[in-house]
Order: structure tokens, then C-alpha cells, then sequence
């Protein structure tokens, strides 16, 4: 008895604690004005800054003072205006976003994801709904960025099939797409993009050292990861946020029901399997072989290839093909008018997110230009510098530097390409390996990507739930998502700490400490 008033009042203060988070999130502007407001205070804040003559060394250039820009100065000024359209053409997730959801969108209006879904509720068991949505969101970092566009949509979708609650299949996905993106049984893009920036790093303080390192330094403890986060993702779904939301109380429309599958659906199924197959066998031939065009060179010729720079352009047909041969099969298309106002009606309900698009490309950079994530990150380092703390604390306080950091400058590869040569030789000094300082970056920037308002793909998210729900905002997404970052971060930081005690490899020929 007295253990369940102990979970029971747990339970309470818990929830308490994210209605609270939920309240004061929600009292936020709409984020298409809360990131107009950042990027006022950016240019804002670089006036101050730049007054006081703020400066760091400059990480990536020794002997170099790195100083913050003022953007209300003469030259900050023109670059505000002569940027604005660059600012949001290049903003990364813009065309990502937009091209796939081409294909995803005729997919979706032909049928056929309509289809598919129901095809795997009616055949898969349904305790293990989420906890395969969570592993394969974990996985979907392959694709590299292709996982937010696809998979958060197709969680709500499939949690609506199943009568529960579409926002908790969005967050189970968005967790493990984001959440999980530093963990993969497979290697990705990922681990030579962050591997050669510490490799670098670690040679500035060994060079010798630096040359024994290799970008699968991290593969071990990574692999092992994706089924701790299943496991967690999957509990903390179904335990704290389904429960909190309750039932769904929108409308829903007859093709989110669960029906079995027609004679006419299962041939268009068929066919529109088969293309997939085709496709597949497709983009292997184009990079499989040793002629093959989107074949890369070196010792990753698929991981560093054209193939990898290709894969929005690869979806979008992985999607766009196959819907057109449902369609076409299903006769819900009979001409490309019908395809051409498929895509169209797909681009139109995207309206928001373009808008969105606008006013956080322009905080974004303006962050960058203004170089104060660099200073933010210096100061950090020269701060558990000054503690002079050793062992799993200064770990732990390098982690927790990460995390802060992160809700600044969301991309992973120019957060480590700014912190790297700070952090990798400072902990170094302290005893530990690279491979080890990788490890607790990766976990600290990927359990804090789900609750970062500036991470590039979180007004995407917010844009995808508004369609179950008008009325959510940032408090309310962050509060949803707010119990898998506390519990990732809690199990993965433990799996790390064990990992270290046990004195185990984080990969191969990457031991704990660096001697």
C-alpha cells in the first residue's frame, strides 16, 4: 500500500510538473511570431554583446579571437536585408520538407498509405505498435532528415487506425527520430561526420593518438542503445504520455478506421510492393557497383557518395512511383490531372509550415552570423575548466553543457564542429578518450533535440499535430515530449556509466580512457 501512495503521488506531482511546462509553453506567442520575437532579440542581443567588446578564442582557428557581430551595425544591417531571401530558401528542412511530401502526398491522397497501415494493423500485433514505430524512428536516421518528414505523420496516422490517441503516435515517432537520432545498428552519415571532426580535434593535443582513431568509435554503445530507447520510448508512451492525453475527442475520417482490405486495395498493393522492389534494386545498381554513378570514393564509398546526398531525391521517388501505381491500379487516378491536383492540394495544406519556414530561417541565421552559440559554448568549456572536477562528474557536467547548448544550435555537425576542438583535448587532459567525449555528445544533443524550440524540424512538428489539434502550441508539444527526454537522458547517461565501469570498448579498437 505504501509503495503504491508513493507511485501514486509521483504519478500526481509528475503530471502536475508537465501541466505546469504545458501552461507557461502555451502562454508563448504562435511560433511563427515566437521566432520572429528570437530573431529581434539575436540582432538585439549582438548590439550588447559587440558594445562590450564580448570575444572567445576561436575553437577552430589557434591563435584566432572569435567576436561577436553586431547586426545593427552598418555592415549587420545590409546583411539583414540582402539575406532575407537566402535566409529562408536555404533553411534545411524547407526543401527536404517540401519535395518529399510530393511524393508523400500522392502516396497519402491515392490510397495507398491509407492501405498500408491498414494491412499492418490487421496483421501485427498491437502491443507492438509502438514499440516498432520507436525502432524504426531510431533507425530512420539512415535516411538522415527523411525520418521527421515521414515517420511523425505516419505514427499519428497509425495510432488513429488503432483508436488511440494520433498526437501519442506522433510523439512516439518524433521521440525515436529525434531522441534516438545519435544511436543505429547500421553505420550512418553520422558517425564519419562527427568521427572526423574529433579526429581532428584529437590531434591538435596527439597527433599520433589521433591517427589510431576511426569513425566507428562509437558503433558498440550505439547499437546497443537502439533497443534501450525502444524499451524506454515504448513504456514512457503507453505509461505517461497516451494516459495524459486520454482519448481523442476529433473528428476522424472513415479512411482512419480500421477495414480490412478490399480485392481492388490488395492487387493495387501488390503492384505498388513491387515497384518499391524495383526501385530498390534500382538504387543499389546505382551504387553497389564499383561503375556506379552515385557511387562514392575512399574507404566509404556508400557512406561518403552522392547516393547519401541523394536520398530526399531517392524517397520522393520511393514514394511518388509507387502511389501512381496504386492510384492507377485502384483507379483512384485516371489522368495526370488527377496526380498533378494530388500534389497540389498536398503543397497547399503546407501553408503553415512555409510560413514557419520564413521567420525560423531568419532567427537561425542570424544565430550563426552573430557567432554568440560559439561564445556560449567557449564560456562552457571554460567553466568545467575552472571547476576542476575529474572522473563521471566532469562527464556529467560536460553533458549537461551539451544539452544547454543544444537549445541554441540545433544541427549536430556544426554543434560539434564548434565544440570539438574545445572539449575533445580538454577531456583529454582529464583521461578521457575521444571515442568516450563523442559518446556523451551524442546522447546529451540527441535526448534534448525533442524539447529544443530551435531545432530546425520542431515547427514541422508542431505544423504536422495542429492538424489533430488547432490549438496546440510549443508548451504543449514540449510537455508531450518533455517525459522522453528526462527518461532517455536517465537510462542512456546510466547504460554510458556502466559502459565506463565495465571498462568496455565503445567501438572498435576505442577504449574508455585515453592514456
Amino acid at each position: 500500500m505504501a509503495q503504491q501512495q508513493k507511485t501514486g503521488f509521483f504519478s500526481r506531482t509528475f503530471n502536475r510538473l508537465l501541466n505546469r511546462v504545458e501552461w507557461l509553453g502555451n502562454k508563448l506567442p504562435h511560433p511563427i511570431t515566437l521566432f520572429a520575437i528570437l530573431a529581434v532579440l539575436v540582432i538585439i542581443a549582438s548590439a550588447v554583446l559587440s558594445a562590450f567588446n564580448v570575444s572567445v578564442e576561436d575553437p577552430t582557428q589557434a591563435g584566432e579571437t572569435l567576436e561577436v557581430q553586431n547586426l545593427l551595425s552598418a555592415e549587420g544591417i545590409q546583411y539583414l536585408f540582402t539575406s532575407m531571401v537566402d535566409n529562408f530558401i536555404n533553411f534545411a528542412p524547407l526543401g527536404v520538407v517540401l519535395a518529399t511530401m510530393i511524393g508523400i502526398g500522392v502516396a497519402e491522397r491515392s490510397g495507398l498509405i491509407g492501405a498500408a497501415l491498414r494491412g499492418i494493423v490487421t496483421s501485427v500485433p498491437k502491443q507492438l505498435v509502438t514499440a516498432a514505430l520507436i525502432f524504426a524512428g531510431v533507425l530512420s536516421s539512415m535516411a538522415v532528415d527523411a525520418g521527421y518528414v515521414i515517420l511523425p505523420p505516419l505514427g499519428a496516422l497509425i495510432f488513429l487506425s488503432l483508436g488511440r490517441h494520433p498526437l501519442a503516435g506522433l510523439a512516439a515517432a518524433f521521440a525515436g527520430v529525434s531522441a534516438g537520432f545519435g544511436a543505429n545498428l547500421f553505420v550512418t552519415s553520422l558517425d564519419p561526420m562527427l568521427g572526423a571532426l574529433t579526429i581532428e580535434a584529437a590531434a591538435t593535443l596527439d597527433p599520433e593518438y589521433a591517427e589510431g582513431l576511426n569513425y566507428l568509435m562509437n558503433y558498440y554503445i550505439m547499437a546497443v542503445s537502439v533497443l534501450l530507447l525502444t524499451v524506454v520510448g515504448t513504456i514512457v508512451t503507453e505509461k505517461i504520455v497516451e494516459p495524459r492525453l486520454g482519448s481523442f475527442k476529433g473528428k476522424t475520417n472513415k479512411e482512419d478506421s480500421i477495414t480490412y482490405l478490399s480485392k481492388v486495395e490488395k492487387k493495387g498493393l501488390t503492384y505498388a510492393g513491387l515497384t518499391v522492389v524495383g526501385l530498390i534494386a534500382l538504387a543499389l545498381l546505382l551504387v553497389v557497383p564499383e561503375w556506379g554513378p552515385l557511387r562514392g570514393e575512399g574507404d566509404s564509398p556508400i557512406l561518403n557518395s552522392p547516393f547519401m546526398d541523394s536520398l530526399v531525391a531517392i524517397l520522393l521517388f520511393v514514394f511518388l512511383v509507387p502511389g501512381l501505381v496504386y492510384g492507377i491500379v485502384t483507379k483512384e487516378i485516371r489522368n495526370d490531372k488527377d496526380a498533378a491536383q494530388q500534389m497540389s492540394d498536398t503543397m497547399a495544406s503546407m501553408g503553415m509550415f512555409i510560413v514557419l519556414a520564413f521567420t525560423a530561417g531568419q532567427f537561425v541565421a542570424y544565430f550563426a552570423e552573430t557567432n554568440i552559440g560559439t561564445v556560449i559554448g567557449a564560456f562552457g568549456a571554460e567553466l568545467l575548466e575552472t571547476l576542476q572536477i575529474g572522473g563521471i562528474p566532469l562527464l556529467l557536467g560536460f553533458m549537461i553543457v551539451c544539452a544547454i547548448i543544444n537549445l541554441f544550435i540545433g544541427s549536430a555537425s556544426a554543434k560539434w564542429a564548434i565544440m570539438a576542438p574545445v572539449f575533445v583535448p580538454l577531456m583529454m587532459e582529464f583521461g578521457f578518450s575521444p571515442a568516450l567525449t563523442q559518446a556523451a555528445y551524442r546522447i546529451a544533443d540527441s535526448t534534448t533535440n525533442i524539447i529544443t524550440p530551435t531545432m530546425t524540424y520542431f515547427a514541422m512538428i508542431i505544423a504536422f499535430a495542429q492538424k489533430y489539434d488547432k490549438k496546440i502550441g510549443i508548451g504543449t508539444l514540449i510537455s508531450m515530449m518533455l517525459p522522453y527526454t528526462i527518461f532517455f537522458s536517465i537510462a542512456w547517461t546510466a547504460m554510458l556509466i556502466i559502459w565506463m565501469l565495465l571498462g568496455i570498448d565503445l567501438g572498435p579498437g576505442s577504449p574508455i580512457y585515453y592514456e
